[in-house]
């Protein structure tokens, strides 16, 4: 946008052009670590978009492998609930990956660009953890555990798994799945394809995601926006401030743990 532009946009009785507001939404969901996406962190950014300025529309630039369930839901939940509010469409721009809880937030869209190269889907419910029984016996340690209820100690890492806890944990996680496909049919619709992998926790690159109907197309941020709202639409970023210590690369143990936890998210697809 020119200088003069910027200038006739602020001129009362002048017909501003259109305004589109952009949430970046990058990093693993959850709420540890201080750059994890989180309904919380993330509320007054999104109200702010779409209240300031009266914005035309809504585009959410996306980079996430996902992460809690809840999270994804509750934020996917205020995009809808300000778009119907506030009767303003909202556009999708997925970067490297939008997978599991990524692919939730997408799906708050109203449609889905990606890049050739983006990673789509892994519609699916993870559980991992790590089992040190045996670590504990060959150190002569011994773990006590006392409760009161028979399942509170369920999937202690401590002692050794028991099936009625994986059984339990399993069931747990097919009815998180369950809603989550409920989810993508509810947005997706008839845009979706019939691939019996669809929701088997598989991912793909942009092209085959958008064959698969899990996507609208291909296409990046500002070109597309020209396409829809012309070449001078003006184009207004939100995001999360970074703090004190993170300007200066400073983390505590929490946030290098969560970094890590990131980490190993994003490693499931290769990046």
């Amino acid at each position: 946008m020119t200088k003069w532009t910027k200038i006739k946009a602020k001129l009362p009785f002048t017909k501003s052009p259109p305004l589109v507001a952009v949430v970046r939404l990058a990093g693993a969901i959850g709420t540890g670590g201080r750059n994890a996406l989180s309904d919380e962190s993330l509320a007054p950014v999104i109200e702010k978009a779409f209240s300031k300025g009266k914005p035309k529309a809504i585009a959410l630039e996306i980079n996430s492998p996902g992460g809690s369930p809840v999270q994804s839901a509750l934020i996917a939940a205020r995009i809808r609930r300000l778009a119907a509010e506030k009767d303003i469409p909202v556009h999708a721009f997925v970067e490297d990956v939008a997978a599991s809880g990524g692919y939730w937030l997408a799906c708050a869209a109203d449609d889905i660009h990606v890049d050739y190269g983006s990673i789509i889907g892994s519609i699916g419910v993870i559980s991992a953890g790590f089992g040190l029984p045996v670590f504990l016996a060959r150190q002569g340690i011994e773990r006590r555990v006392y409760t009161a209820g028979k399942s509170k100690s369920t999937l202690d890492p401590f002692r050794p798994e028991k099936d009625e806890d994986v059984t339990r944990i399993k069931s747990l996680l097919d009815d998180i799945h369950v809603g989550f496909i409920d989810y993508v049919k509810e947005r997706r619709g008839e845009k979706l394809g019939d691939n019996p992998d669809l929701f088997t926790g598989e991912f793909w690159l942009g092209a085959k995601a958008q064959e698969l109907g899990l996507v609208d197309g291909q296409g990046h941020l500002i070109p597309t926006l020209k396409t829809l709202y012309g070449d001078d639409v003006r184009i207004q970023r939100y995001g999360r401030k970074r703090g004190l210590f993170q300007r200066f690369g400073a983390e505590i143990v929490h946030d290098a743990l969560a970094s890590v936890e990131e980490r190993a998210l994003y490693a499931r697809f290769g990046l």
